[in-house]
């Protein structure tokens, strides 16, 4: 960064929360590790759209301890946090809240506010698939303005505010696949696998031993909001913007400079939230790495999550066993890289 154009304090103080992370990396991975085993790169993503603001939306078959895994990020953060299961009835003041008339006299009643589960720091919309859209839509201003809207009055929401949804691939009948406006307001699409053979020996060991270690929580609201700030003066050169910015661009077909295979088998690509979401998670995964400055490693390896809400495969694709994993690696090896200085 800049140390020109900033005071000594000021200075200091980045040092201190750089340092503070630096320190404390290894901390985190302990903490997360006394109830979740393995999952190494999933913990590292969530880690890196914490650091920056960012909201995930999780994929993965059920008993993969998706629940479990937010719970312990709340925990080691010191942050307030509520669940909602999403179901077929669940109406949009469930969510965001309702008023209600309180006072124990008729001269005394009024309409008094009662805040619903959104006002927290972390938010787990657990099977969000489930819901339909309009009680879905509930959560779009929240994500968005960090606000609700109940009766014309605004409500604003606690800081930190992050939204951490899980949806199940498997069962299809009976869910509302999310409207693409909202999906592009996830950062992230994380997608959870099913663990190593060791790694599932270590969970049933553990699991049907004793109880788990209590986690100790290591930093506070404030701090992270610290760390928002302190990731988004991390200085990227603009050769890598451009070229997040195309990484993102060629996604879209029939556009003049998008790849013949996107063309083949793409219906729709990402739009400009996803080079926003590349470039900030890139500073994010720069700085949980010990570097004050954006690498190409950092943008290639963060591409995937980035763009697989984003981009809308069609049918022909499907026909031949193409996945958005394979349109990202097509697209990093056919886009020209900059020459790193």
């Amino acid at each position: 960064m800049n140390l020109k154009l900033i005071s000594t304090d000021d200075r200091d103080e980045e040092e201190r929360i750089f340092e503070m992370l630096q320190n404390s990396r290894q901390q985190i991975d302990a903490e997360i590790s006394k109830a979740i085993i393995g999952q190494k790169e999933i913990i590292d993503q969530l880690l890196i759209a914490l650091f920056s603001g960012g909201h995930c939306l999780i994929t993965g078959a059920p008993g993969l301890a998706k629940t479990l895994l937010v719970n312990s990020l709340a925990q080691v953060f010191k942050l307030k946090s509520q669940r909602i299961q999403f179901t077929p009835d669940l109406m949009p003041a469930d969510i965001t809240g309702t008023e209600i008339l309180a006072g124990n006299s008729e001269e005394s009643r009024a309409l008094k506010f009662v805040k619903g589960p959104v006002f927290t720091n972390i938010l787990l919309a657990d099977e969000i698939n489930r819901t339909p859209p309009k009680t879905q839509a509930a959560l779009l201003e929240a994500m968005q303005e960090k606000q609700v809207t109940v009766t014309g009055i605004k409500y604003e929401l606690d800081h930190p505010f992050f939204v951490l949804a899980t949806q199940n691939p498997i069962e299809m009948e009976g869910t509302y696949p999310l409207p693409e406006a909202q999906l592009d307001r996830f950062m992230f699409n994380l997608f959870i696998d099913y663990l190593s053979e060791e790694d599932e020996v270590a969970v049933v060991t553990q699991t049907t031993a004793r109880d788990a270690e209590p986690i100790m929580p290591l930093f506070t609201g404030n701090d992270i909001q610290q760390f928002h700030k302190f990731v988004r003066d991390v200085p990227v050169a603009e050769e890598l913007v451009r070229y997040a910015v195309q990484l993102c661009a060629a996604s879209r077909p029939h556009q003049e400079t998008t790849p013949d295979f996107i063309n083949e088998w793409v219906n729709w690509g990402a739009g400009l939230r996803a080079a926003q979401s590349l470039i900030l998670g890139a500073k994010a995964r720069a700085v949980l790495r010990g570097r004050v400055h954006v690498i190409l490693e950092d943008l290639q390896s963060l591409l995937a999550p980035v763009l697989r809400h984003r981009i809308l495969i069609n049918y022909r694709a499907e026909a031949e066993g193409i996945t958005v994993e394979h349109v990202v690696q097509q697209l990093i090896e056919t886009i020209k890289r900059p020459v790193e200085a």
